[in-house]
C-alpha cells in the first residue's frame, strides 16, 4: 500500500530499528525514526511529526499479544482454567495496557501485572516471564516502530494522492517520492 519495497523499507530504517533494539523504547527512538522516514524514506514532515508520536503513544500491539499469550500460559502453567469472563477481563486488559503504556523499556511487566490481577491469575507469576521479558521486549519495541513507520508511509501516500486531487501541486521531493 505504501509503494516501497521491504527490503527497501528495512535499509532506510536500520538505524531507527537498531535504535528500537539497543534502547527497548519506542519514545527514545522517536527522534530517529523521525528522521529516517522524513529523509530516507520520503515522507512529509506534516505526515511524520503528526503519525509517529501517535503511534508510538499507542501502537504497542506487540506488547498486547505478547501479554495476552503470557497470561494464558500462565493459567496453563497453574492448571487454571480460563473461562469466558476471564478471556474477555484478559482481552479488554491488555488492549487497555497498550494504549496506556509508556514506551519505556520492560513497561510490559508492569502492565502483566494489571491482566493477571483481571483474570484473576496469581500475580507471583510473573517472575517466570522475567527472564524473557528483556529480549522480547527489544523485538516487541523493533516491531512497535517499524509499524509507525509503515502506518506513516502508507498515510503519507493517501495525503498526497488527495492533496494531487485537491491542490495539483507538489514539491519536487514528494514527486519523487511518487515516482518510487
Amino acid at each position: 500500500m505504501g509503494k516501497t519495497s521491504a527490503i527497501d523499507f528495512f535499509v532506510k530504517m536500520k538505524d531507527a530499528l537498531l535504535v528500537a533494539l539497543t534502547t527497548s523504547s519506542s519514545s527514545a527512538t522517536l527522534p530517529v525514526t523521525i528522521d529516517c522516514v522524513q529523509r530516507k524514506l520520503g515522507v512529509h514532515q506534516k505526515v511524520a511529526n503528526f503519525v509517529l508520536p501517535v503511534g508510538t503513544t499507542v501502537n504497542m500491539d506487540g506488547t498486547a499479544l505478547y501479554e495476552a499469550i503470557a497470561a494464558i500460559f500462565i493459567a496453563q502453567a497453574y492448571g487454571v482454567h480460563l473461562d469466558l469472563a476471564s478471556m474477555l477481563a484478559i482481552v479488554v486488559t491488555v488492549i487497555a495496557a497498550s494504549l496506556g503504556a509508556p514506551g519505556i523499556p520492560t513497561v510490559g511487566m508492569a502492565t502483566m501485572v494489571m491482566v493477571l490481577e483481571a483474570a484473576h491469575l496469581p500475580v507471583e507469576a510473573v517472575a517466570i516471564l522475567i527472564a524473557i521479558d528483556r529480549p522480547l521486549d527489544t523485538i516487541r519495541t523493533a516491531l512497535n516502530v517499524e509499524g509507525d513507520a509503515i502506518g506513516a508511509i502508507i498515510i503519507n501516500r493517501f495525503a498526497q494522492r488527495t492533496e494531487r486531487n485537491y491542490v495539483g501541486d507538489f514539491s519536487k521531493e514528494q514527486e519523487l517520492v511518487l515516482e518510487k
